[in-house]
């Protein structure tokens, strides 16, 4: 990101993680959610995307999906594939953990793109003592999930709050 984080300009971020089912559309509807609730909607483009094609065209997992709407979020997101043309088209490029970083530096057309690519783990505060990533619930239970939406809820209005100055 060139420009000065805190001005006018439209804020484009993309959320990734492997398949683009739990930890990533979470963090999307998350985002969106702290971005509707101060009235940004139209200074925001927020997306999320999957390393992986397994699960084009699916909505998230359906326990991430009953976990987040306990919270209070709905997660409508379609899985789709990260392609070539985000790094052009995202300021920032979000990946949820150290494989997701690898492959989506991997992925990077160019070294501007590569430097768009940060880890969640950045906006970390509440519990950043305890953890540099953000875990993937898939083969967890109900506690996974809890705590992966407990780490996105203190990155996302930690992001927020850096992309803004607010």
């Amino acid at each position: 990101m060139n420009r000065n984080p805190h001005d006018k300009a439209k804020k484009k971020v993309l959320f990734v993680c492997l398949g683009n089912i739990c930890r990533s559309p979470a963090a999307e509807g998350i985002l969106r959610a702290i971005v509707a609730g101060h009235g940004d909607e139209a200074r925001w483009e927020i997306d999320s995307a999957g390393i992986g094609d397994w699960h084009i065209g699916q909505l998230p997992d359906q326990r991430m999906r009953v976990h987040a709407r306990r919270r209070g979020y709905d997660l409508t997101h379609h899985a789709r594939q990260v392609r070539e043309s985000d790094f052009d088209r995202f300021d920032l490029i979000i990946g949820m953990d150290s494989a997701n970083i690898e492959d989506l530096r991997s992925l990077a057309p160019t070294p501007e793109a590569m430097a768009k690519i940060k880890p969640m783990a950045h906006w970390l505060r509440t519990i950043a003592t305890r953890y540099d990533y953000i875990p993937d619930p898939y083969y967890e239970g109900a506690e996974g999930f809890e705590l992966v939406l407990d780490l996105l809820q203190d990155a996302c209005a930690n992001l927020y709050a850096d992309l803004t100055g607010r």
